[in-house]
């Protein structure tokens, strides 16, 4: 049959098991139907911020329209394609540019014949790249109203917003029409990228203007004889070089996971760079994902079923410390490690440990409440559960205190020649008197046998005068409560009455729960026990009612003013012999003295009542 600490564990680990798959489960649906993408989104935003400025790319440039350009050039805006945008394109062409990226939509032709000199550029200088938002039914760029120049090409410049209107991701083609980003880089390399389906993270360099970032009027004056040329040699050779809008009042400004708005601009020499160097930063497979949330989910509980709730804690706590930190260190090395659904379950998990641990210790301290309340006093069961909060099961402690034996002498044959029911109700009274001594006494009731009992002083919670009590407690026995029990059998005319026997040893003893899954039981065990059931059994035809060993005398820290000693006696099971000692109290001539002084009084002109506390059973 399983013992009660392995019914304990199965249904400690049951509980556990339960709480982990549920709340692993909770969080594989949240993860399964996206309930927390924002948060995820903010996350993997926060951890751009964490990580911060990367290294300064040198393969791409950025030509900024910003409020300097507006100050130098004293123009409004649409400027003229000719005069400016084309002049621009033809000097980053001079400079060495390998391929000119114009974030800048010519989707209509313009109205005062400007565009020749544009296109004509754009066709010499064969590396250009045109952005374009809209596309005809043909899947083609609306640029110069279709007239697309020769060796340019046209891609999608539409970039996808995700929670908070941040721009996170790049897309392989918008609207059939491959992305902006894609077509610049592949003209950078001379060779396609792969297509993709599932959009790509932007490897974000660093804040504003972290790509090398020249005014678009110093470009339109590069090589304009009689003015200084602000740009440098190397600025754009063998560079892909992104031109467009980058003033705040030309509207092309957009939140970013780094917290600070980007001109759309820089957001696509980023893109560019981003493609142009494979997508460093790539999402980790789902597979991962699901492993860690059930990993994380389940490490609370499978703690929980072999530690306590401290060490429980002392585990989840630093392991959820360290994904954060993992899943920073693993995004400054180019992977988003999903943060916010594996630690959702760890959390989940976590706090449905913790409850299930409180659940299970209160159902323990019931239990143990049960157990104790009805063999010790209220306030004793208080400071066992108090103290046995780490283990309510009370498992085996080596405790120093003092045990007693009492034996009610010729109650078997008193027994044997009345109805049961009488006897029981004779019984149940004796031990009731017999037991409120005990716990009156703040001593442990540990068990019945028969007539007699067991009770110990010291365990299950220390007392530093557990001799002292025990000796008060065979005392109030022997003079107050035995002879108010004969008075009601006498009453009643049941017996004349009975003697009992009392042992008292002190010293050293296991003391804990023991049972089976169906009954649990406190009980104390060792040669301490032992030798306090032999004394009380050598009280048998001994002029002292209570006998107690030398080391319970040893043990008193207040004297006791009518202490005898008896005799040394050989006690089965020692190899020496006992130092017996007892109280006057317990003179087995003064009891019946005192008996027979009782029934003398108890003749019938006498008629006195029994005392109310008897009468009930």
């Amino acid at each position: 049959m399983a013992t009660a600490n392995h019914r304990s564990r199965r249904l400690r680990a049951a509980v556990f098991l339960g709480v982990g798959l549920a709340t692993t489960g909770i969080a594989l649906v949240a993860y399964g139907t996206h309930a927390f993408n924002g948060f995820e989104l903010s996350s993997i935003d926060k951890r751009f911020s964490v990580r911060g400025k990367q290294k300064r790319p040198n393969d791409v440039a950025v030509v900024a329209i910003d409020a300097k350009t507006f100050n130098d050039l004293q123009t409004q805006w649409p400027f003229a394609r000719g005069d400016y945008h084309a002049q621009v394109i033809d000097n980053v062409h001079r400079a060495g540019a390998k391929v000119i990226a114009i974030d800048i939509q010519f989707s209509e032709p313009s109205t005062d014949f400007q565009d020749n000199r544009l296109i004509d550029v754009v066709a010499n200088a064969k590396n250009v790249v045109l952005a374009t938002t809209e596309v005809d039914e043909e899947r083609r760029g609306n640029v110069f109203g279709g007239n697309i120049p020769p060796g340019a090409e046209v891609g999608n410049a539409l970039l996808k917003t995700g929670t908070g209107d941040v721009l996170r991701k790049i897309r392989y083609q918008v609207q059939f029409l491959t992305s902006f980003s894609v077509i610049a880089a592949e003209f950078m390399t001379g060779h396609g990228v792969k297509p993709f389906s599932e959009d790509r993270w932007i490897d974000y360099r660093g804040p504003p203007r972290t790509i090398p970032t020249y005014s678009y009027s110093d470009v339109w004056n590069m090589y304009t004889p009689g003015r200084p040329n602000k740009i440098p040699p190397s600025a754009f050779k063998d560079k892909i070089v992104v031109i467009g809008p980058a003033a705040p009042s030309l509207g092309d400004v957009h939140p970013t996971p780094l917290g600070e708005n980007m001109a759309g601009v820089e957001i696509q020499a980023n893109s560019i760079w981003t493609v142009l160097h494979d997508f460093p930063l790539r999402s980790v497979p789902g597979w991962f994902t699901i492993l860690s949330i059930i990993a994380l989910g389940l490490l609370p509980p499978l703690a929980s079923m072999r530690f306590n709730l401290f060490w429980t804690l002392a585990i989840v706590i630093p392991v959820g410390v360290l994904y954060v930190v993992a899943t920073q260190v693993a995004f400054n090395n180019g992977w988003v490690v999903s943060f916010v659904y594996p630690f959702l379950a760890l959390a989940l998990s976590g706090v449905g440990s913790l409850g299930a641990h409180y659940l299970l210790a209160a159902f323990e301290r019931e239990r143990v409440r049960d157990v104790f309340s009805r063999f010790v006093p209220e306030s004793v069961v208080e400071q066992v559960l108090a103290r046995t909060d780490d283990d309510l099961r009370l498992g085996g402690v080596s405790v120093v205190g003092t045990i007693m034996f009492t034996d009610l002498r010729g109650f078997t044959t008193f027994s044997e020649s009345l109805p049961a029911d009488q006897v029981i109700e004779a019984l149940n009274i004796y031990l009731e008197e017999m037991t409120e001594v005990v716990l009156e006494h703040e001593g442990t009731l540990v068990s019945y046998e028969g007539d007699g009992m067991m009770a110990v002083w010291g365990a299950p919670i220390e007392q530093p005068d557990h001799a002292d009590r025990a000796i008060a407690a065979a005392r109030e026995m022997l003079v107050e409560r035995l002879p108010r029990w004969n008075a009601w059998l006498r009453e009643r005319k049941l017996s004349p009455g009975f003697k009992m026997g009392i042992g008292l040893n002190t010293g050293s003893f296991m003391s804990g729960n023991v049972g089976s899954e169906r009954r649990l039981e406190y009980t104390v065990i060792g040669d301490t026990t032992n030798t306090a059931s032999r004394l009380q059994g050598l009280t048998k035809g001994q002029p002292y009612l209570l006998f107690m060993a030398d080391s319970t005398r040893e043990a008193l820290t207040e004297g006791v003013d009518d202490l005898v000693f008896v005799d040394e006696f050989d006690v089965r099971g020692r190899q020496e012999t006992v130092k017996i000692w007892s109280i006057e109290a317990a003179n087995s001539a003064a009891f019946d003295a005192h008996e027979a002084a009782a029934v003398a009084a108890e003749a019938p002109e006498a008629a006195p009542e029994a005392e109310p506390g008897l009468a009930a059973t």
